[in-house]
């Protein structure tokens, strides 16, 4: 028996789902004054990009976008970090004293996010740091949780949950496949 896939999002939901975060983050940052965000690689970073759009669309002022690799942070990798190909942290600006939104894709079991949040650490003391995804699907073992979220998907262990994105890094649609 195959796999079956179950579109959640379409690209006009992803759209929606991403312009309401976008209002959510303004609405609690008040504003963009001292707000970045990060995403983490691969599909957080372009989720950031987006989310950074859709505020200079409603703000007129750009938004600082970085992105954060977190090969090496991992907990499930040690020992084994030399064989895994490493991205690129790429944070063009400082921290300090920044509200920082790490964006992502998916929230599943929340170790991707302690290690974004170890890793932007390493590069500075921000005032906060606010957690943007577009899926939380459940299933936390830590205790982590997202501030703006586009979608509560609940599923099982066994399901899995895919962010698809076109040739130019765009978000298109987002899959449960079961």
């Amino acid at each position: 028996m195959g796999t079956e896939n179950t579109v959640i999002l379409d690209g006009v939901g992803v759209k929606r789902a991403l312009t309401r975060i976008a209002h959510e983050v303004l609405e609690r940052n008040k504003g963009v004054k001292d707000l970045v965000l990060v995403g983490i690689r691969t599909g957080g970073v372009h989720l950031a990009h987006e989310l950074a759009l859709r505020l200079e669309e409603i703000e007129g002022e750009k938004v600082g976008v970085g992105a954060v690799d977190i090969t090496l942070y991992r907990d499930d990798i040690k020992g084994h970090a030399e064989h895994l190909p490493v991205g690129k942290t790429d944070i063009p600006f400082s921290i300090e004293g920044k509200k920082v939104v790490l964006v992502d894709d998916v929230l599943f079991t929340g170790r991707t996010i302690r290690a974004a949040m170890d890793a932007i650490i390493d590069h500075g003391r921000p005032s906060c740091i606010q957690l943007a995804v577009l899926v939380d699907r459940g299933h936390r073992d830590l205790p982590i949780r997202a501030d703006f979220v586009g979608r509560n998907v609940p599923t099982s262990l066994k399901e899995n949950i895919t962010v698809a994105f076109d040739a130019a890094n765009k978000p298109v649609e987002v899959v449960l496949e079961k």
